[in-house]
């Protein structure tokens, strides 16, 4: 498939179905543990407009679902203004070198031009190497650390 093949959109109501593999893939892949509950929850955030979360997907040209990307603005209050946060993006295994990762974070990118922001961040794993060459590629890495506090 070539890239031009993939149209990247908002991810409607009606992509449920095909969405909900997507994202149980993305969590296997990050060894993480993913209940119905919490793919009910994800999905009603991204259809609930008072909610920060916003999703696109990639569509293949039978209409397969075949990559995701979840995003939303994120404060940055040393700037006063909002710049985009990429939480999660997700190539089904199938599709990937083909190009789709990168239309998503470019359609992304698009979003953030319109809305003002200034950039993109995201996270990764540091062994996520396959990722981390499509990013360097897009984007720069920061010499900031990430910390997580469990209360």
């Amino acid at each position: 498939m070539k890239t031009t093949d993939i149209n990247i959109r908002l991810v409607l109501p009606e992509d449920a179905a095909a969405w909900r593999p997507l994202y149980r893939g993305y969590a296997t892949f990050y060894k993480r543990d993913i209940t119905d509950a919490i793919l009910d929850q994800t999905w009603a955030w991204l259809h609930d407009p008072a909610h920060p979360l916003e999703g696109l997907v990639a569509v293949a040209p039978d209409g397969k679902l075949v990559g995701l990307a979840h995003y939303r603005p994120q404060p940055k209050p040393l700037q006063g203004n909002d710049a985009g946060f990429l939480d999660d993006l997700f190539v089904d295994p199938d599709q990937r070198g083909c190009g789709v990762g990168r239309q998503l974070i470019e359609h992304l990118a698009t979003i953030a031009r319109e809305r003002g922001w200034p950039s993109i961040r995201w996270i990764t794993a540091t062994d996520n190497a396959t990722a981390r060459r499509l990013y360097d590629d897009v984007a720069e890495a920061t010499h900031w650390v990430t910390y997580e506090l469990k209360p």
